[in-house]
């Protein structure tokens, strides 16, 4: 009994009814993902007058070069092809998501667990071929001999990806929703990854992995990609959809991004925000791009010099911003100028009791608005800075760079 078979070695395999009639020859066989993610519902058989549909648990062999059916009353039906994965179809020679490889891939076979069931057989979607193996394979069946081909095979190393490690790409949006495709496996990986994988793909199935992901993780892929991708991704996206993704993206980044984009299009999607985030944005676009102002976060962590110690664990656990700002607290004065910044590890071993104002140690490092990017990244190059925070004309407070900040704008500059 077959424990496993490749898809390309049952298409084009004569089917028989329980007399020995031929009935066509597999087309295709169908997965149904409402239903069940692996279980082969139907095959596709093809006949002189139209593709027959069948139940595939009246399989019951799969033997010398023919498929046999149970005995019985041979049922076909109608179904609707758009929420259908038909495995050749829909699968070879198609693109994937490699979740465990973290890149895009094309299938070049389909492996299915065959296994029994009572008198009949079931067939389960195990894994999808993506190395030279199955791309000889379905090149070599028909043309080259059964026993060369396996002889030629069992050379090749197996290159598969396990079914439950693929993520489908589908770029239309119905289709998306009848089949189950929700890149969750996608999701778990780093924005990082995520944007590699984006950039492999063409402009119409990105649009459709970033309408399916996760806000957050969307927005942390989105920060990730090259400034021309990010224009074309959110171009592609309706007001709204755009709106939520660039509320969970870094205020400093988001703003980039916002002003790359036509004013328009900009004004649309800052109109679907929130009223807070919006203003935010707004204040941010107003500066020059390459000046410290348009490099910087308004999400930073600020306290008044007689704000106990104790009160910063309170502060972290409220703070909503990027973990990254993390490093230190920005100890502020009466009026909100700058006084100095103390680091979050000094103030775990600090007594609970001690203004945070005693802590700092001396004078903060720090530029003004209209610093220009130069300024910046000397004086991050100069101290070995984390954050730089960036002050108003009466040294109050305004936001921080980070050095995350200023390895984007050192990649753009390449």
């Amino acid at each position: 009994m077959l424990s496993n078979v490749a898809l390309t070695d049952l298409v084009g395999r004569r089917t028989r009814d329980v007399d020995g009639n031929v009935l066509g020859t597999l087309h295709d066989l169908v997965v149904i993902p409402q239903e069940h993610p692996t279980r082969v519902a139907f095959l596709v058989v093809r006949a002189r007058a139209a593709d027959l549909f069948i139940p595939a648990d009246s399989l019951t062999a799969v033997s010398g070069g023919m498929i046999r059916l149970r005995p019985g009353r041979l049922e076909t039906v109608t179904l609707p092809a758009d929420s259908l994965l038909l495995l050749q179809r829909d699968l070879l020679d198609q693109q994937i998501i490699d979740v465990q490889g973290r890149k895009v891939v094309r299938v070049n076979d389909v492996e299915l667990d065959v296994h029994p069931d009572g008198e009949g057989l079931l067939l389960d979607v195990r894994a999808v071929d993506v190395g030279s193996r199955g791309a000889l394979r379905r090149l070599g069946t028909g043309v080259i001999p059964r026993h060369t081909l396996r002889a030629l095979l069992a050379r090749i190393p197996s290159r598969t990806i396990p079914w439950h490690l693929v993520d489908l790409v589908e770029s239309d949006p119905s289709r998306r929703v009848k089949l189950k495709i929700s890149y969750k496996g996608l999701s778990t990986l780093h924005p990082a990854d995520i944007a590699a994988i984006v950039e492999d793909l063409p402009p119409a199935e990105r649009e459709a992995v970033f309408e399916t992901l996760d806000d957050e993780v969307a927005a942390g892929a989105l920060e990730e990609l090259d400034p021309r991708t990010q224009v074309a991704v959110v171009e592609s996206l309706d007001s709204d959809r755009a709106a939520d993704i660039v509320e969970e993206m870094g205020p400093d980044a988001a703003a980039d991004l916002l002003g790359d984009l036509p004013e328009a299009q900009s004004g649309a999607i800052l109109r679907e925000m929130e009223p807070e985030e919006r203003q935010q944005l707004r204040t941010l676009l107003e500066f020059g791009e390459h000046t410290a102002a348009g490099r910087m976060t308004t999400e930073c962590l600020a306290m008044p010099a007689s704000a106990p110690v104790r009160d910063v664990v309170a502060a972290i656990q409220g703070f909503e911003g990027e973990l990254q700002t993390l490093a230190a607290v920005y100890v502020t004065g009466p009026e909100g100028e700058l006084v100095g910044a103390v680091p979050i590890a000094r103030t775990m071993i600090a007594d609970p009791d001690t203004p945070l104002g005693r802590l700092v140690a001396a004078p903060p490092v720090n530029c003004h608005l209209d610093a220009p990017e130069d300024e910046v990244i000397a004086l991050f190059d100069k101290y070995n800075l984390l954050a730089l925070p960036v002050v108003d004309e009466q040294g109050r407070l305004a936001g921080i760079i980070t050095a995350d900040d200023v390895i984007n704008l050192l990649r753009r500059e390449d």
